[in-house]
């Protein structure tokens, strides 16, 4: 019995003593922690305590001469000697050396919470402005007005969904203008949709949709057109001008509707020539000795065969000294004698070498097979290849770098191949 008694009271001081231990153990353990993370006082200013325990500059009364109490910020030593302007202040301050600022250096604020924040420096705005929009504001000098719409095909469903937004600055016959706008899917001319009138307004707002079901084998061949009409009082329709946008594959890649602006263009109103008219741009680059084509459309072609299974096609070919430099095609075009391209090339040509080039457009056309012919060409380039209109359009791409200049230009007869 008292051996028991003798292990109970052993038990009990040992596990007093491990408990003793334990404690010694943990006082040192924190005295270490402690003494690891206390902050260092910074050279130049004095530590003081406060109920919130996390200003550095001395708290003090708030008065003009003094600076407020809760501002967490140090001036670096290499920026004290700078001029700074407030945010929210329009006058230049210069930084005090003292690392605690001045109260009237700070910027204006409703309350002297410790969650306000002390901004320091300038922002320039102009960079968070977001861009203007210059396409209702910036309008070229002689333009007939602006449309603006969007463009959406649905691969599943085939069809193609045209949005009529809106147009801006019509030049109207008469005093007042009453637009309306017819929407054709080229080839097709004689097929089309129309818009609702809009009275008494040169900046006609439509916002109408329409839809075109066409396949998408044929999409890519298919061009839009939006004819733009006033109508006067006698219900007669008078064109102020057309857009045409070819729906090429790049213009449909994306899921969503694509809004879009140009600038109407005047009907021509001279007959085709006897061959055909074809309308391009010349544009040259004199630092990049780039010669630019941009071949837009044809008009007036006199096809042979069966249209539906006639293709057309141009061909530019770039020549110096009359031998044959470089050559590219455009797409072709099914079944239309007025095919629109709008597809762009680009020639190597230093600028020694522009009074001896020259550049002959070819109009061709295929059938089913690998034949083809010419329905005509027009050559353009200096006094020694070409005369009249060929001539001026070259000289004027000279006298203008780097802009491109449009023209109309009459094929003349095919050569016999």
């Amino acid at each position: 019995m008292a051996e028991q008694v003798v292990l109970v009271i052993g038990g009990i001081v040992g596990g007093l003593l491990l408990l003793l231990l334990l404690i010694g153990l943990s006082c040192c353990v924190w005295k270490r922690l402690c003494a690891k993370f206390t902050y260092e006082e910074l050279p130049g200013t004095t530590a003081a305590s406060s109920p919130q325990g996390d200003k550095l500059c001395q708290p003090q009364a708030w008065t003009p001469a003094s600076r407020p109490p809760g501002v967490p910020f140090v001036v670096p030593p290499s920026l004290q000697s700078r001029d700074w302007v407030p945010l929210h202040s329009r006058e230049w301050a210069q930084v005090p050396r003292d690392p605690c600022l001045a109260p009237e250096l700070l910027p204006h604020t409703t309350g002297s919470n410790l969650g306000d924040v002390c901004m320091v420096g300038t922002v320039n705005p102009e960079l968070y402005k977001i861009p203007e929009d210059k396409s209702e504001t910036d309008f070229p000098e002689g333009c007939l007005g602006r449309l603006w719409f969007s463009v959406e095909y649905q691969q599943e469903a085939e069809r193609l969904l045209v949005g009529l937004i809106k147009a801006q600055r019509l030049h109207a016959p008469s005093e007042t203008c009453s637009p309306l706008v017819k929407l054709h899917l080229l080839p097709d001319e004689r097929r089309f949709l129309q818009s609702k009138t809009k009275r008494k307004t040169t900046n006609p707002q439509f916002d109408e949709h329409f839809i075109f079901q066409v396949s998408s084998k044929s999409i890519a061949q298919m061009v839009l057109r939006f004819s733009v009409y006033h109508v006067d009082r006698q219900r007669k329709h008078q064109l102020l001008g057309h857009v045409l946008f070819p729906l090429k594959d790049e213009t449909l890649v994306s899921d969503c509707p694509r809004i879009i602006w140009r600038d109407l263009e005047a009907e021509s109103l001279e007959p085709p020539s006897e061959f055909g008219d074809l309308q391009f741009c010349l544009s040259y680059n004199d630092c990049l000795s780039r010669l630019t084509v941009v071949v837009l459309r044809a008009k007036g072609l006199r096809l042979q065969e069966d249209r539906s299974f006639v293709s057309v096609f141009v061909k530019v070919s770039l020549m110096n000294h009359n031998k044959f430099v470089k050559c590219k095609r455009t797409s072709a075009v099914l079944g239309s004698a007025n095919p629109v391209y709008s597809e762009t090339f680009s020639f190597k040509a230093n600028p020694t070498e522009l009074d001896t080039a020259s550049l002959c457009l070819t109009v061709l056309q295929s059938t089913q097979g690998d034949e083809s012919h010419q329905l005509g060409r027009v050559v353009v380039g200096p006094y020694m290849y070409a005369r009249g209109k060929e001539l001026e359009h070259w000289n004027e791409m000279l006298s203008k770098p780097k802009e491109l200049v449009k023209r109309w230009h009459a094929l003349c007869r095919p050569t016999e191949s």
